[in-house]
């Protein structure tokens, strides 16, 4: 696992040890099991962003401050310089850029994600909210439940992102997407 999951494991375990919460509130939060959340604490296994959300928004914590470790510190607007977005590589295949990380008070999560083509089955993921994700560069399939949706350059799909999901690029080629979760 790489350094930056080890440190976003770090802080959601800081996190239950200050709140004083069981980790079997934790991972009923969650939505899996306590040995599951238990890897995502030691680091041993990559923790689904739907995961952070999940608890951010349950304890009222800003998600900046799990994934990057900062708290947000600006209030009116916030402005993401090109590539300079507070990143995270996750899951192998997926990269994050947060693009609005020094906001307070957020109603929403947007990110730019990079999805790299490796042929392997992503693990599905669900939150509570709704997803709006645009396609800026590639192609994207899209798995609601058991549906499969492709996705082209410039298409678009807003949906409950309660509803299980996950996103792979396709044609062997590398996905961006912009994505804006609402709480």
């Amino acid at each position: 696992m790489n350094e930056q999951i080890r440190q976003i494991a770090s802080r959601l375990r800081g996190l239950r040890e200050v709140l004083e919460f069981t980790i079997d509130e934790a991972a009923g939060v969650c939505h899996t099991t306590a040995d599951t959340y238990l890897k995502y604490e030691s680091g041993t296994i990559d923790i689904p962003v739907s995961v952070l959300h999940s608890i951010s928004k349950h304890y009222h914590i800003e998600l900046t401050a799990l994934i990057a470790g900062e708290e947000p510190h600006v209030f009116e607007y916030s402005i993401t310089r090109k590539g300079t977005g507070v990143g995270v590589h996750r899951r192998g295949a997926y990269q994050y850029e947060s693009l609005a990380s020094t906001f307070v008070g957020r109603k929403a999560e947007p990110f730019v994600v990079t999805v790299e083509p490796n042929g392997e089955e992503l693990k599905q993921s669900s939150h509570v909210g709704q997803e709006f994700n645009f396609v800026l560069e590639g192609e994207m399939e899209l798995r609601l439940n058991n549906k499969k949706i492709l996705l082209h350059e410039g298409d678009s799909i807003y949906f409950n992102s309660a509803i299980p999901h996950s996103m792979s690029a396709v044609n062997n080629l590398a996905c961006k997407f912009l994505v804006l979760i609402l709480k």
